[in-house]
Formats: C-alpha cells, structure tokens, sequence
C-alpha cells in the first residue's frame, strides 16, 4: 500500500491514524485560546463537564461549585451526569456509536431515530399534531413554522409566485423569535440583535404582559389585553386577507418573562380562524415541561396549528397539525418543501430519547409543578417582604421571574448573587430577574437560590 493513498477505511490502513500533534490545553488557557479568535463576553468560571453534577457548576479553575438556576437558557433538562444517563453503560455505548456518525435522517433512517421520534410522539406529542419536522436551532423552528404557515396561505388564496412577498406576520412587541432570516422581523427585544439586519415591516401590536398579583391589577391588565386585541383587528383589517399567522411566545422569556393570558391568546386564535390565519406559538423556552405540562399551551386552553420547539426536547423542530390538513400538499407532505441535511442531529436525538423517558418514568412533571409553586410562593413572601424593591412575582412551574426597580439594580442583584453566592440566574427585558433551573432541581436547591436572592435584597 503506498501512504497517503485512500481506502476503504478513509485512513492509510485499518489501523489508527497517529493523533495530530496540538499543545495541551488546560482550564488556564481556556480564555486566552478563545480570545485569540472569538469574543469572549460569558462567565468568567471554566466549566468542568466530568465534576459537575446535578444542578451544581464546577469551575475547573478554582473547584467552587455554582448552583444552576439558567440550565444554558434553559436547554439543560436534566442537569449535570444525571445517574439516568452517565450510570447506563448500554446508552453511553449507543450515544457513542451515533457520536462517529451524521446521517442525513431525513433520507436515511436507523433505529435510534425511530426510537427517539417514537418517544418525543409518546411523551410529548399531541394527537391534533401529528406531523413533525426536525431541524438544529429554535430559530430555525420558528423559520419553519413560518414558512409552513405561508405555504398554507398561499396556497388557500391561490397566490402566484410573485405575489407570495405580500404575506406577514402578526406578532407582538417584546418577542424574541430568534435571529435567522425571518425571525429577524419578529425579534424586537435588544436592537443589538436586530440593527442594521434587512427585515420585514410585518404587523407588531402591543404584548399584553400580565400584572402580578392578578387580583391586583385585573383592571389594567383587562385594559391591555383590549388594546392589543383592537390593534389586531386592525392590523387584520390592513393586510387585506395577507396575514398567513399570528406568532407568540405563551410566556416572552427573553423580552421580560411577560406572561398572556388565556382568555387574550383564546381572543387572538378566534381571530385567526376568522381571518383565514394559523395561530402559531413558539414553545421552544416554554416546551418540555419546564411550565409543568408537555407544553404551555396545554394549560391555556389553545389548540395552535404549528408549534416550534427546542431547548430542553435537545432537538429543535416544528409540531403541525389542525388546520394545516384544510391544504393536503402541505409542506409535511410534499417533499423538500422543509427540510434540512441532517433533519435533526443523531446524537441529539438518542441523548433526548434517554431524556424524556427519564421524565416520563421519574413523573418529573408533577416535581415540576410542585416546585414551581414553591419557587413561586418563595418569590411571593420575599416581594411583600421587600415591595418597594421586588415586584411582579410569577410564573408557571420552574419559569419564574420578578421584577427590581430598573436595570442597573437587576444587573447589580445578579452580579452579587453570582460573586457573593454562587447563584446563577438571568436578566430578561428592563429590569426582570428570571428562573430557569433544570426540571430535577429539589425544594432544597430551590431555598438555596431563594436565600440568596433575599440576602442580596436585603442587603441594597
């Protein structure tokens, strides 16, 4: 055999390749090798994959241990070396063997994919929405679901193909959708994100975020509520039949954990039924039973025609179903219409079905529920202990978050609890402080984050 020459093996030869030769690299050179050729703007701890465990953080640096209330924006379900996943030699052996691979899975099938879209129909599915469609990247999702919902109506006005630049979409202010073609014209949080970005002008109304405690302010939240609902008529109105979906986030993560209210989302899905619309949600921080159910939805008495998703499901994609069968060559059923190389990422897609079996055989959902409350009940003793500095408790399972007085007192309270406690949480819109621990954090580990957060208040 002459070297260098390829064979079957794809190497000189059925045996190993020698390693190329790389300096080493320790937990102190994680920075400065970053830095080198990317921004390095994140926390400054250097996370240990093989000492973390649960929802505690080791930084291979010092050894100190973080606990974990941000899960990586909330896609962590299960937390660090969970015993279901790392105490499984068969499963660790499969997620390697998928490791050495990429298929394409849209053309391509093995078992492990037909394992994990078996379970995710199993535990997260819903018979209104049978059809799916995989693809790496929540923004991506949501790029989807745009463009099953403008297939769908161009297809129901009988739009030419140079006509079809005339659709939009109607969503709300304070989304944050995503960062991709389309979801560009929907994201209006940071300008950051957005500036200088060609984008879309599609219809923007007011988000109606509720006001806690409900009972409270249920004067002026109804009030909201009427005014977006008016601007959607209005915006129905203008577009003249060209409005192909409504889009929202049942609860606004990134834009300041706003939460709607189910009788405004039931309000904006009449309207799309009435305007020949889909009425489309973006679950992709809200899925996965972070809210205590599969879905936020199911909670807000909505049947939504398309669903993106991500974060905690590990595999992005789209739900679709409802009104989507009134087209019958839909996108879901007509090939290439979406679709994507890989469809998903194998390695993904095992490590999720480990994932949502564990939550299904563990019940983790009712823990969820349970948890949240008591999240939530924590939040609302300290916001009486402290009104004129904690504001606006609430949340639906482990998705909490309160409001301080302006960003600089959010961003100083989260400083501290990260420097002084060890605590890790988020910022979200202005001034919100928000919660996204994984779904087996305990009551205990929750009091931790709670006393923290109290001691940091106390302490302004």
């Amino acid at each position: 055999m002459v070297l260098g020459t390829p064979t079957a093996y794809g190497h000189d030869g059925p045996g190993r390749r020698a390693a190329p030769n790389r300096p080493g690299i320790g937990p102190g050179d994680v920075r400065a090798v970053l830095e080198r050729h990317m921004l390095v703007d994140g926390y400054d701890l250097v996370l240990d994959l093989n000492a973390s465990f649960g929802v505690w953080l080791v930084d291979a640096l010092t050894g100190e241990r973080y606990l974990d209330l941000f899960s990586f924006f909330a896609s962590s379900p299960l937390g660090f070396n969970s015993v279901h996943m790392v105490g499984d030699r068969e499963f660790l052996d499969e997620l390697a063997v998928a490791a050495l691979h990429k298929p394409s899975n849209p053309d391509v099938y093995t078992v492990p994919y037909a394992r994990f879209v078996h379970t995710f129909a199993e535990v997260l599915g819903d018979p209104l929405l049978p059809y799916l469609h995989f693809v790496e990247g929540g923004a991506l999702a949501v790029e989807n679901a745009l463009k099953a919902a403008f297939d769908w109506k161009a297809q129901k006005l009988g739009l030419p193909d140079d006509a079809v630049d005339g659709l939009q979409v109607l969503h709300l202010e304070r989304s944050f959708h995503g960062r991709s073609g389309y979801t560009l014209s929907l994201t209006n949080t940071e300008p950051a994100k957005t500036l200088r970005f060609p984008k879309f002008a599609w219809p923007r109304i007011p988000s109606p975020a509720l006001r806690h405690p409900l009972a409270e302010h249920e004067s002026a939240n109804r009030d909201a509520e009427r005014r977006s609902l008016a601007a959607a008529e209005a915006a129905f109105a203008a577009a003249d039949g060209m409005i192909a979906c409504f889009i929202a986030e049942p609860i606004q993560g990134e834009g300041g954990d706003n939460h709607l209210g189910a009788g405004f989302l039931q309000a904006v899905q009449r309207l799309c039924h009435d305007n020949d619309a889909l009425f489309v949600l973006d679950e992709v921080q809200t899925g996965c039973g972070i809210t205590g159910t599969p879905w936020a939805y199911q909670q807000l008495g909505l049947r939504p025609d398309l669903v993106a998703f991500g974060k905690k499901t590990q595999v992005c994609g789209v739900m679709g179903g409802g009104r989507i069968d009134e087209v019958p060559n839909h996108v879901f059923a007509v090939p290439s219409r979406i679709s994507s190389t890989w469809g998903g990422n194998l390695v993904d897609m095992v490590r999720a079905t480990r994932v949502l079996e564990t939550v299904e055989r563990l019940r983790l959902l009712d823990a969820v529920a349970r948890g949240g409350q008591h999240l939530l009940d924590g939040l609302v003793a300290l916001a009486a202990a402290h009104p004129g500095v904690v504001r606006n408790p609430r949340g639906r399972g482990l998705m909490c978050a309160i409001d301080l007085p302006d960003t600089a007192t959010r961003d100083d309270v989260l400083t501290r609890m990260y420097r002084d406690h060890r605590v890790i949480a988020l910022p979200c819109g202005e001034r919100g402080l928000r919660f996204r621990p994984p779904l087996t954090i305990t009551e205990d580990e929750l009091d931790l984050g709670l006393d923290a957060l109290a001691n940091v208040v106390g302490a302004l």
